[in-house]
């Protein structure tokens, strides 16, 4: 039996879940700079001054948290429908959210033994927020997303800020992106409108 290294293309017979795992390393690594293009452009629109200014979110911590959710869900929203790569960079991308929040978590000065947690709590948001979020555009009900994001990024208080104008945008951002064509969202370079 011939020992060495299988040659590049060739598949390693004797251990085929090694080619599976090296495959997928390699189709990380090849993702890589199309993720980061990606996350780049969806947390430049997160933090659009206007969204701040004149949509009533507040520029608070929370408010930065509720604003990249947003775009993640839309992004999300978008590739629910796009091929497998369309699918696996968008996965890619909640993942690198995950680990961006770990690491701003960390920055707060969290203690680690409290951030597994709190990691926890806030995945529970998001995809709470994701199912919340869409029921409401699935039915193409601007109200009750408004009374949703109102909830959400208004707990506590007893005079929420009004958030129709989030809404619509909301709803533009979502008709902007199922425009957006395939290669583009392979290439990691779609964007989101500005508010209007």
């Amino acid at each position: 039996m011939q020992q060495g290294r299988t040659p590049a293309g060739v598949k390693n017979e004797a251990f085929p879940e090694k080619t599976m795992i090296l495959g997928l390393f390699r189709k990380k690594n090849n993702n890589q700079a199309i993720v980061d293009r990606q996350y780049a452009a969806l947390t430049a629109a997160a933090r659009m001054p206007d969204l701040y200014e004149r949509l009533n979110v507040p520029d608070t911590v929370m408010g930065r948290f509720e604003m990249l959710s947003i775009v993640m869900i839309l992004f999300f929203r978008r590739t629910r429908a796009s091929a497998v790569s369309g699918q696996e960079i968008a996965q890619e991308i909640v993942d690198v959210f995950f680990q961006d929040i770990d690491y701003s978590i960390r920055e707060l000065g969290i203690g680690d033994n409290s951030v597994p947690k709190r990691m926890k709590k806030l995945a529970g948001m998001f995809y709470g927020r994701l199912e919340t979020y869409s029921k409401a555009m699935d039915a193409g009900d601007p109200e009750a997303l408004a009374l949703a994001l109102q909830r959400n990024i208004y707990p506590e208080s007893q005079a929420p800020a009004d958030m129709s104008g989030l809404a619509a945008w909301m709803v533009a951002a979502e008709a902007h992106l199922s425009a957006v064509p395939e290669a583009v969202i392979a290439s990691g370079s779609a964007t989101l409108p500005p508010v209007a």
